[in-house]
């Protein structure tokens, strides 16, 4: 199998594994519900790199938006997509862009410190994304929107990102789904 190939079959393997974990979610009170979307798109950066991992989280929005119900509580369209968690939604690609990221540019000892360093930029510029469009539709304050949609998400965000620094580095010399570097 060419390299292509296997980049494309990774990129849809990532995805699979985001639409089957996103849907699962605890409704909370507010708008926004705890899913497990955010760990999977994290492990999806990590394992694919930062480019493939984002186009797996991309890939995952349109599949929701044409309608499969891989939004979290099985939900699907583009109502979802453009609704008050549209932002967080979109906020996926620079998680996995950014978990990857960091993680492809590190050296082998400092990979799992690199990881968790791009988790965490990832989630402040998917909260950032999801808050300033959460304001916007819903006209809530600043202080209400981070009580509502970042401050109760910190502590599991936090427990999923332990999680992918845990099982990445095992995955990671398990299967290698970046691609090869290839050199001139």
């Amino acid at each position: 199998m060419n390299t292509k190939t296997k980049e494309l079959a990774y990129i849809a393997l990532m995805t699979a594994v985001i639409s089957v974990l996103a849907p699962i979610s605890l409704p909370i009170v507010g708008e926004v519900p705890i899913s497990l979307a955010t760990l999977a798109v994290m492990l999806a950066g990590v394992l694919l790199g930062s480019k493939n991992g984002a186009a797996a989280a991309a890939l995952y929005l349109v599949l929701g938006a044409i309608g499969v119900p891989v939004f979290a509580g099985y939900t699907s369209g583009a109502g979802i997509l453009f609704g008050v968690t549209g932002g967080y939604l979109f906020g996926y690609i620079p998680l996995a862009f950014l978990s990857g990221w960091f993680y492809e540019r590190a050296k082998p000892e400092k990979k799992t410190i690199a990881a968790f360093v791009g988790m965490i930029i990832g989630t402040a510029v998917l909260y950032a994304l999801g808050t300033v469009w959460f304001i916007y539709l819903t006209q809530m304050d600043f202080n209400g929107a981070m009580m509502a949609c970042v401050i109760p998400f910190l502590p599991g965000d936090f427990i999923k990102m332990i999680a992918v620094t845990a099982v990445a580095p095992q995955l990671d010399k398990a299967v290698t789904l970046r691609p090869a570097k290839i050199s001139a």
